[in-house]
């Protein structure tokens, strides 16, 4: 794919920005579409249930395993140029961030990608959520959380300044991670079958997982043609929803990928419910339930950071690569949210005022 033409009309940032923008668009939409919410799953499955929310999560995760892996194979990318893949990891951030992230995803009622998508459909519980996850995420990159960040990130970290490859260290083949997406694809189809999940929505369910592979694929070409160095990244939303916010707040800002992935999330997400007539005006039921959903996002926003990535940016993205350090966060965030759930909803404990 010949991107030059397209750098020298628009430039290297703008070129980058709309691919973020278009990447975004696509996910927005699938996401809306197919319900897609790690949250819900691991709700459901906390109760023994092995449903259709857990079922569109795992047609993701597996697609997009499937989609990546396949891109790899016919070298529109290569996993170990990823940012994700190229700088250390932190096995201690991955464990205390995730368990924080999936905690707070539950006590917020969405972790930070669908808080997005509900946000565009004109939830205000989610917009005020979302807000505040944002702001924490930045502080916690920048501000006053980043020396309580760095500190427990550095706990414990992968050697040689670089991640871990989980298909390398296991030395499987190249082709073993496009098989196991199929063959998890294959499951997560029969799941489908089950649960009764419609046409449509599995299609969707596997359009956020390609929304993800389209990702890679675009960072990727972009950083082969451009000049100056480029990320080669994907859909994750806590650096994004930070670097977003402060694009609005500090003079002369950078037109980059994180930039226009989350305004496209916004729109696809918008334009799906609008064509479906699902817009409406939402917002907290009362006030202990804003005290809960506040609470919430400043553990995602925190958690996130901390542990390299969201359920979408360590649980689907990174895992698609197979980065060891975004498959313990995933791990920890399910744990996390399961346990949440127990004790905040089953239990019915409820924060103080």
């Amino acid at each position: 794919m010949d991107i030059i033409p397209l750098i020298d009309r628009l430039g290297e940032g703008p070129t980058a920005a709309l691919f973020g923008l278009l990447t975004g668009a696509v996910f927005g939409i699938a996401a809306q579409r197919s319900s897609f919410c790690l949250r819900a799953a691991a709700v459901e499955f906390a109760r023994g249930s092995l449903g259709p929310k857990v079922t569109v999560w795992f047609l993701t995760f597996s697609t997009a395993m499937a989609w990546v892996q396949g891109a790899q194979l016919l070298g529109l990318f290569r996993a170990e140029d990823a940012r994700m893949m190229a700088v250390a990891g932190s096995w201690s951030g991955a464990i205390i961030g995730g368990l924080m992230f999936g905690v707070g995803m539950v006590m917020a009622r969405g972790c930070s990608g669908r808080l997005l998508v509900l946000a565009a459909t004109g939830n205000l519980r989610s917009v005020v959520s979302g807000l505040i996850f944002a702001v924490v995420a930045q502080m916690s990159l920048h501000g006053w959380l980043a020396p309580l960040r760095e500190y427990l990130a550095g706990l414990a970290v992968t050697p040689g300044g670089r991640n871990v490859d989980l298909l390398a260290v296991l030395g499987l083949p190249g082709g073993a991670g496009f098989a196991l997406g199929l063959l998890l694809s294959v499951f997560a189809l029969a799941l489908s079958w089950r649960n009764k999940v419609g046409v449509r929505q599995m299609i969707f369910a596997s359009g956020v997982g390609f929304a993800v592979a389209l990702g890679w694929v675009l960072t990727w070409t972009l950083a082969q043609s451009s000049f100056e160095p480029m990320a080669v990244t994907s859909v994750t939303f806590t650096g994004p929803s930070a670097n977003t916010l402060m694009f609005f707040l500090i003079p002369a800002p950078v037109l980059e990928f994180d930039v226009g992935l989350v305004p496209g999330v916004f729109l696809g997400a918008f334009l799906s419910a609008a064509l479906k007539g699902e817009l409406r005006l939402q917002g907290f039921d009362d006030a202990a339930t804003m005290r809960r959903s506040m609470a919430g996002a400043v553990l995602m926003g925190f958690g996130g950071m901390l542990a390299g990535g969201c359920t979408i940016g360590a649980g689907v993205t990174g895992g698609s690569i197979f980065v060891a350090t975004a498959w313990l966060a995933l791990l920890c965030m399910w744990i996390g949210g399961m346990a949440a759930d127990l004790v905040l909803n089953q239990r019915g404990a409820e924060l103080p005022a």
